[in-house]
């Protein structure tokens, strides 16, 4: 383990040496004491549109997030066949933000936009983890039950009572994203409250942006209080309710998307110019189109993407080394861990766009917003799970009273592994997340993609977004390979602290 860990340092450091870290803005510092000021002064009473704001973004995410159980539950019944594990690797492997723009020319920029691109990616997710919830869940029970007992009786009395707590849990936390991600859908339009956010941060007006954000962090830890299962189904209906449906589809309008705009120039160029519409097969002009989008925009977005996420992935682990201790009963008392834990809950609620878009208007468009955006948010939710698990060790009884002699010999040796499990699991998110600030101005695979989409080339979006898919499919299974050959879990048990 501890020579992985220094490959992974060594090709960070690297990286640190071709990265744009510079800071661009002429005065940050005096940026970012009106920003100061503005989450001192936090103004509530200018906020034109936020309950509606407010109620979107709990909806998106309620839907979207229940249409993504339902299909993920389902999916994960077949999730031990290839084709089904490409294809739910694959719909995971795209950012709702990449989603949204794939169904905006589609169905425009409405609800159902906001919604299906949460909840195409989210069952790619439920169904990979479910089905792991469900194999790695005690069978014994299962084994004892007659031979001629149906597989649904025997699930509802046997396996769903055993990981009901499990995927209990896991869902809840997933919802919490699902906000998270309705949030930052505002930022391309949608009526979130990422929307207001993007519109007070770029006006300067951080008072507003400030009550924003705090109204955001007591939404996602009021999440305990009212989301519970046995409301959802009521939950479900009033987000239905409340949520605007003017959706205009056209059947012409889908068909001409999937069967002419997302082709490449190549094959729409000649009836592009006669007006006729024509679909022609220039095999030599399609790979010179193919060739020339790979060399400008696709390996240049890939190495980009790739350095930062790189740099962050280090920098959230030592992150949370560093951090963990003080929320763990094991080194402090329960007003540090407190202390802490409030924080980490502020960290790991802030989506990383917004950190990143915060920090941007402070510095500039470099990677060192993103790299710091990255690397707090997921060093919150990684030192909260760490600080959790340590929790649960048993010391023994002549444990050393040293702080750092506890940690580095009896809790760092014991925990390790499962840290490293869980900061590979982060490696596909930290990379998705690398690819979409390039929205941003970063120059990551997202920046080609929302230049070919504000250029109406669709067909490079479609062409680097499947790449951007394919890069971070190969993350994933690299993820996997570590942790099988460093023999360390690659089973999350999430439990995040709310307060």
């Amino acid at each position: 383990m501890l020579r992985t860990s220094l490959w992974f340092v060594f090709i960070a450091v690297g990286a640190l040496f071709v990265a744009n870290i510079s800071i661009t803005t002429l005065e940050p510092w005096g940026e970012l004491q009106k920003l100061g000021l503005g989450l001192l002064t936090p103004d509530f009473l200018s906020l034109p549109g936020f309950w509606q704001a407010l109620i979107n973004t709990v909806s998106f995410a309620l839907i979207g997030i229940s249409l993504a159980i339902v299909f993920g539950w389902l999916l994960s019944l077949f999730f031990s066949l290839t084709p089904v594990r490409l294809f739910c690797g694959f719909i995971r492997a795209i950012h709702e933000l990449f989603w949204a723009f794939i169904f905006m020319p589609i169905i425009g920029l409405n609800s159902l936009c906001g919604i299906l691109a949460i909840a195409i990616p989210y069952a790619g997710v439920f169904a990979k983890v479910y089905a792991e919830i469900r194999q790695e869940s005690d069978q014994r029970p299962a084994e004892a039950l007659a031979p001629n007992t149906s597989r649904v009786s025997g699930f509802f009395y046997t396996t769903l009572p055993i990981i009901y707590g499990e995927l209990k849990n896991y869902t809840s936390y997933r919802f919490e994203c699902a906000l998270r991600s309705s949030a930052i859908l505002g930022f391309i339009g949608l009526p979130t409250i990422g929307y207001h956010l993007e519109t007070a941060f770029r006006e300067g007006m951080y008072s507003e942006a400030a009550a924003l954000l705090y109204s955001f962090y007591l939404l996602i830890i009021s999440i305990r209080f009212w989301a519970k299962p046995r409301l959802l189904v009521f939950a479900c209906i009033g987000a239905v309710l409340l949520t605007s449906w003017d959706v205009s589809l056209s059947s012409a309008n889908i068909i001409r998307f999937f069967t002419y705009d997302i082709l490449p120039w190549p094959m729409r160029a000649e009836g592009y110019y006669t007006g006729t519409q024509a679909v022609t097969l220039p095999f030599a002009a399609i790979g010179a189109w193919l060739l020339e989008v790979m060399k400008t925009e696709a390996l240049p977005g890939i190495w980009q993407t790739m350095v930062l996420t790189q740099i962050a992935l280090v920098c959230t682990a030592v992150l949370t080394l560093m951090v963990f201790p003080f929320a763990s009963r094991r080194f402090h008392s329960a007003g540090v861990t407190g202390t802490t834990q409030m924080l980490l809950v502020i960290l790991r609620t802030t989506p990383e766009y917004i950190l990143a878009y915060i920090f941007l208007i402070l510095w500039g468009p470099s990677m060192l917003p993103a790299i710091l955006a990255m690397s707090l948010h997921n060093g919150g939710i990684l030192s909260s799970i760490t600080a959790g698990n340590v929790n649960l060790l048993q010391l023994p009884f002549d444990s050393s009273t040293s702080r750092i002699n506890r940690y580095l010999y009896e809790v760092l040796p014991r925990c390790y592994g499962q840290f490293l499990a869980f900061l590979f699991y982060r490696w596909e998110v930290i990379m998705r997340e690398s690819a979409i600030l390039g929205i941003l101005g970063i120059t990551t695979l997202g920046y080609y993609i929302d230049s070919a989409i504000s250029s109406d080339h669709l067909d490079t979006a479609l062409l680097l977004i499947v790449v951007t898919a394919m890069l971070n499919m190969v993350i994933d299974s690299l993820s996997q390979f570590l942790r099988r050959s460093l023999r360390i879990s690659a089973h999350l048990k999430v439990e995040l602290p709310t307060s």
